[in-house]
């Protein structure tokens, strides 16, 4: 008997997010959003069943927690014992310097760690689900960012668009990693560039900040539902089934930035971030498959 396809967004309140889980909500499958704030999360899921008549299901988590991260993980196993679908799309750009509650720099906290430690405690069941996909939305701000080995978390000279860029840098080389791991596994791991999209994003900065993004995405931007577009491809069309290691914009495989491509680079941030998880709890992995 066919089953109805499990699918859980990250940062799905509003953006490319929703729109992301709202189409997969309207193609059939049992879509599970994660948000942050409850109220505006349940006014999603609200959005989402008057478009589609289909009902989503929230978990609510702060996501630069890795207390929150293992709590989503958690509930998310106990309701379910089946994943087709990982869209990892949370994130945030910081101005200023923050730290999480985990004294992490919020931008690697959100951007990067949140992916790497979902997707791990979640590992075994994708495995079990197989064919299934991992879809990590990323950026073309790649191309600007480097990997600052010796001060990933910006302790000094802190600048917000170099950490942004290479959180995302950092999505892709965790992607490639991942699709090695999972490699004849029938679990593929791609990662996208949404495009410059009119969402919420930068908002969280103060007037001047937030009033240029504004002003940048009315003149620049595309519409969270262009935006959305690739990462809706990447969980439902073959392709999404079939290549893994991939870099896609506007639903077509792309060459990323050189540093994005270093092999290296990606196991190495793989071993750091394992040393970065706060907790002692293990996640969930193929020992067999981890870096030397």
């Amino acid at each position: 008997m066919a089953h109805t396809p499990v699918c859980l967004v990250t940062g799905a309140t509003s953006g490319i997010g929703e729109v992301t889980a709202r189409e997969l909500a309207r193609r059939g499958m049992h879509v599970v959003i994660v948000g942050r704030n409850r109220e505006r999360t349940a006014t999603t899921v609200a959005r989402i069943k008057q478009a589609t008549g289909v009902e989503v299901e929230p978990l609510i988590a702060d996501l630069s927690s890795q207390a929150g991260v293992r709590s989503v993980a958690e509930t998310f196993l106990r309701r379910h014992a089946r994943l087709d679908v990982l869209v990892n799309n949370a994130g945030g750009f910081f101005a200023a310097r923050q730290v999480s509650v985990d004294g992490i720099e919020m931008t690697w906290a959100l951007n990067h760690m949140s992916y790497f430690l979902l997707t791990n405690l979640l590992l075994d069941t994708l495995r079990a689900s197989a064919p299934a996909r991992v879809v990590n939305v990323s950026s073309d701000a790649h191309r600007s960012g480097t990997m600052r080995w010796d001060d990933l978390q910006f302790t000094r000279g802190y600048n917000g668009w170099a950490a942004y860029a290479q959180s995302k840098l950092a999505n892709i080389l965790f992607s490639n990693e991942l699709a090695r791991h999972l490699a004849g596994s029938g679990v593929t791991s791609n990662a996208l560039h949404p495009g410059f999209v009119a969402t919420r994003f930068a908002h969280n900065n103060g007037p001047v900040w937030g009033g240029l993004m504004a002003l940048m995405q009315r003149i620049w931007a595309i519409s969270p539902e262009e935006g959305a577009q690739t990462s809706i491809y990447l969980a439902t069309a073959p392709e999404g089934a079939t290549v893994s290691s991939g870099y896609f914009v506007r639903s077509r495989k792309t060459t990323p930035a050189p540093q994005a491509q270093d092999t290296d680079a990606a196991a190495r941030l793989w071993e750091i971030s394992e040393r970065m998880l706060v907790s002692s709890a293990p996640i969930l992995r193929d020992d067999a498959h981890s870096p030397a």
